[in-house]
């Protein structure tokens, strides 16, 4: 049991014996926290409730990420994903492109990007515009860092490869179409095999020149001296072209000459020989008188040629000439 005094208005004091009456007191704090959870649950109502929703263009695919694992979502329009557990990654379908030794924006040339040297060692500025596109939404977001980047790289290396086969000649004027084709087939061939979900569209050569002034000098100094050389070429063709049918004429000239020479000698021979043998069948039949024979007429054929010089040995020397003894 507890005391209390109660005072009167009078002064005086009361003693009362019995449990101190209790009154109630109002809590603030309570309703304060009441209020405040309220306020937490509502507003994170309202943040899921704007981050449970995405939408996708027509241009667009999306990659949706749920706990790590990945899946494309390719249908336009508006979508829902859990807040907090699913992600939304977009990627953009349309075709776009990037340009190689030069800024797309100011035009200046990337002397790093756009020199290069052909198979005949001249230096040429060469510059390309290639166009791609994203055909895997998911290998383009994991498959890489930046797409594109490796993307660029990979056309520098196919574009310097295919241009260093090629003379400056073709680079310059009629070899661009066949250069371009070389250069996408090869990038196309590298990309498949990289598989980072980008798919080439084209490229092409915006411009191709010498790269300096001092080259460019050289250049036409080159073309220059192809030109002589091309015309040098063209005089000895036509120089040849004159004067090889006056020598074919006269090597058949020479060559038939000597085969009727060859065939002369050969029919000469054939008759001596059968001449010969006709003496010899003679000469089997009396040896004797084909031999006096055959020293007259030799001596009929050798005496009209000769001057005879008689000596008699004192110093003395007399030409008697011979002719009137031959003459008919």
């Amino acid at each position: 049991m507890e005391e209390y005094t109660n005072e009167s208005t009078g002064g005086g004091r009361e003693k009362h014996t019995g449990p101190i009456p209790r009154f109630p007191q109002k809590n603030f704090g309570d309703g304060l926290k009441k209020g405040a959870a309220v306020f937490f649950i509502l507003l994170i109502l309202m943040l899921c409730s704007f981050n449970a929703t995405y939408t996708i263009g027509e241009q667009e695919q999306a990659v949706l990420t749920t706990l790590g694992k990945a899946a494309p979502v390719t249908s336009p329009g508006l979508h829902f994903k859990i807040p907090f557990i699913q992600h939304v990654q977009k990627v953009n379908t349309t075709i776009q492109g990037f340009p190689i030794g030069y800024d797309m924006y100011s035009g200046t040339t990337v002397e790093e990007e756009s020199v290069m040297i052909t198979n005949d060692y001249n230096f040429i500025n060469v510059d390309f515009f290639v166009e791609y596109k994203f055909s895997d939404p998911v290998k383009a977001v994991y498959a890489s860092e930046d797409p594109e980047l490796i993307l660029k790289n990979l056309a520098q290396s196919c574009i310097r490869t295919v241009i260093g086969s090629y003379d400056v000649d073709s680079v310059l004027t009629t070899g661009k179409n066949e250069i371009q084709a070389a250069i996408k087939e090869m990038v196309i061939r590298k990309l498949e095999k990289d598989d980072i979900g980008v798919t080439l569209v084209n490229v092409t050569i915006q411009d191709s020149e010498p790269p300096t002034q001092e080259i460019m000098i050289a250049f036409k100094d080159v073309e220059t001296a192809k030109q002589g050389k091309e015309t040098a070429l063209n005089n000895a063709n036509k120089y040849r072209n004159e004067k090889l049918p006056n020598a074919q004429a006269e090597a058949d000239k020479i060559v038939k000459e000597a085969e009727a020479f060859k065939q002369q000698r050969v029919n000469e021979a054939t008759g001596q020989v059968a001449r010969f043998n006709a003496m010899y069948e003679e000469y089997i039949k009396n040896p004797t008188v084909t031999k006096r024979r055959m020293f007259y007429e030799t001596m009929e054929e050798v005496l009209p040629d000769l001057e005879l010089i008689i000596d008699d040995g004192h110093g003395v020397q007399k030409v008697l000439p011979l002719d009137s003894f031959v003459q008919e």
